[in-house]
């Protein structure tokens, strides 16, 4: 008996040994696929945004190598110590907004003690946990600003299509309309040619299944017609000396006082976009500050490097991350191999990049700013708050006179000014009316029975009371946030006012809970919110629903009792026999 039950023992233990080393191959073989999947979605974004990275770096004044090696090695860094798996680090045209007149002041030098300078301020940031003030900026400021270096870049892209050198002093406005009147005078239509059609490309090639190869291909043909037409155009150049060495002989004393303000601003326009890019691939977690910090620490580690090596200022970019994603991104391994693929391309392509006309990766540039424009936000806050249009007016329209410095004092100023006035409406005095109707909303696109009901430990009740605007969105959604109830009830009676920053503060938080399948419930929405709900997309009104809500509290559903009949919702009123959004019939 004892040698059976030995025998008994060595083939189960044989058996889970054999199970064991299926699991393993089976683990070595989702690693592989993944791996290669990584590796071909770090290439397709690499191809994708090589064009406008090259346009940048001569677009910033410091040329298209010193932009290479930003996003290499500057990517690289990023992917490393930054806390989003996927984000994609490279050079971006808000920050090329701000380098530029730098450059023109100070020489490359001062743009790369400038990248060096934000480095330093990022890492101190992140230590500090100071990501959280950025979420105290208004929605219409950050639209504006970014709209505001759109309209520098393609200004100063067009001075250099219409211009004969696109070297002028001035605001940008101005030195644009001395260039188009000298193009008037002396026309030159083969550069105008040669960046409409690298523009146009770009701009559809973002429906294409390869993103970024056809760009890539349009602009490697239109440098080999060029060249054998022998058409007067300005080259790019390129160097081609290796890999760089790092120094620190562009760094001068005397100058770092002068461009500390300089390096503030791009801090924070680095801060801004990549937690935007936090936001849009981890909506749930966004809420970890721990997260956030850690990115800041690899955006700021990579700015500090970066320009050791001649590279310039590189951040974290959604819609470079979006591209990464759809590509099929797992992990950190595609921004390492996005990052490889420039390498490679950069070393064996020089010569053939060195003779790419730079009219031609203005076009790109052009293209790659336009796309950058959030069209839907812009929309979303004017049907919200039409007051918000004048602060991404101003902020957008002040850059082109002054600089982006002051273009942001002014756009916060006057979004400050105009939430003090919304609040300040909100002081009245009236006689206590009865109680009116109870206005229940549902969040979209959970469909939720709620005559089902919930166990209390998986529901959770806050109340909001007082102003609900860009100052206090955060702190007062930030315990929300946390909840992990499937069912979450948001008493908004006590509101006395809501600007679009909370509103679509508050959308994103409903959305991510709805992609985690929790319903939320908003209750005592006021007659004034609800137009402005409506219009952001947040919520559906619940009266339709087949089991109307009975419960004046919002916290509980059940079916009407009785003979069958017109069924009535919680105040009273008959009610449609339709199927409402977010509830499904039993």
């Amino acid at each position: 008996m004892s040698h059976i039950g030995s025998s008994g023992a060595r083939l189960r233990t044989a058996a889970r040994d054999s199970r064991s080393v299926h699991s393993a191959q089976k683990d070595l073989g989702a690693v592989r696929r993944s791996l290669r999947r990584d590796v071909r979605a770090g290439a397709l974004a690499a191809v994708s945004m090589l064009p406008s990275v090259l346009g940048l770096g001569v677009a910033s004044g410091l040329g298209a190598a010193s932009a290479v090696i930003s996003a290499v090695l500057g990517g690289a860094i990023a992917a490393l110590l930054g806390g989003v798996p996927l984000q994609v680090t490279a050079p971006t045209g808000v920050l090329v907004a701000v380098l530029a007149p730098v450059t023109r002041t100070y020489g490359p030098a001062g743009s790369l003690t400038v990248g060096l300078l934000a480095g330093f301020l990022l890492i101190i940031a992140s230590l500090i946990g100071a990501s959280r003030v950025v979420r105290h900026m208004p929605v219409s400021v950050i639209q504006g600003f970014t709209i505001g270096g759109v309209l520098v870049i393609v200004l100063r892209q067009l001075t250099v299509i219409l211009g004969p050198s696109g070297r002028h002093g001035g605001p940008v406005a101005f030195t644009a309309a001395r260039a188009l009147t000298a193009f008037m005078a002396h026309p030159h239509w083969h550069t105008v040619i040669v960046a409409s059609v690298t523009m146009t490309v770009r701009l559809v090639d973002r429906r294409s299944p390869l993103p970024g190869l056809v760009t890539a291909v349009t602009i490697a043909a239109v440098t080999v017609l060029t060249l054998r037409l022998h058409l007067a155009l300005h080259h790019i150049g390129y160097g081609t000396g290796g890999v760089p060495l790092p120094s620190v002989r562009f760094l001068e004393a005397s100058s770092v006082p002068a461009l500390m303000p300089s390096a503030a601003l791009l801090a924070l326009l680095v801060t801004l976009e990549s937690l935007r890019a936090v936001i849009s691939t981890q909506p749930i977690n966004a809420a970890d500050q721990r997260l956030e910090d850690r990115e800041l620490f690899g955006q700021g580690a990579a700015n500090l490097t970066a320009p050791l090596f001649g590279g310039i200022a590189a951040t974290g970019s959604a819609a470079r991350t979006a591209v990464n994603v759809r590509a099929g991104a797992t992990s950190r391994v595609a921004s390492l191999a996005g990052c490889s693929t420039l390498a490679l391309i950069s070393l064996t392509a020089a010569p053939l990049i060195a003779q790419i006309p730079r009219v031609a990766l203005s076009g790109v540039v052009i293209a790659t700013m336009v796309r950058s424009i959030d069209v839907k936000a812009l929309r979303t806050l004017a049907r919200v708050d039409r007051s918000q249009t004048v602060v991404v007016a101003v902020t957008a329209a002040t850059p082109l006179v002054f600089n982006f410095a002051i273009a942001l004092a002014a756009g916060s100023t006057l979004a400050a000014s105009l939430a003090l006035r919304q609040i300040a409406r909100t002081a009245h005095v009236e006689p206590v009316p009865a109680p009116g109707r109870p206005v229940f909303f549902e969040s979209l696109p959970v469909r939720w029975n709620l005559s089902a009901g919930l166990p209390e430990e998986q529901t959770d009740r806050f109340s909001l009371e007082g102003a609900l605007f860009f100052a206090t969105a955060d702190r007062l959604l930030h315990p929300v946030r946390r909840s992990p109830a499937r069912l979450i009830i948001l008493d908004m009676s006590r509101v006395t006012s809501v600007d679009a920053t909370a509103l679509m503060a508050l959308r994103a938080v409903v959305d991510a809970f709805a992609r985690r399948g929790t319903h939320v419930l908003l209750r005592g929405v006021g007659p004034d919110y609800t137009k402005a709900m409506r219009a952001v997309g947040l919520a559906n009104e619940a009266r339709a629903s087949k089991y109307p809500v009975a419960d004046t509290g919002g916290t509980e559903a059940r079916p009407p009792v009785g003979p069958p009949g017109p069924r009535k919702a919680a105040d009273g009123c008959p009610v449609q026999d339709r199927q409402a959004p977010g509830f499904r019939r039993r």
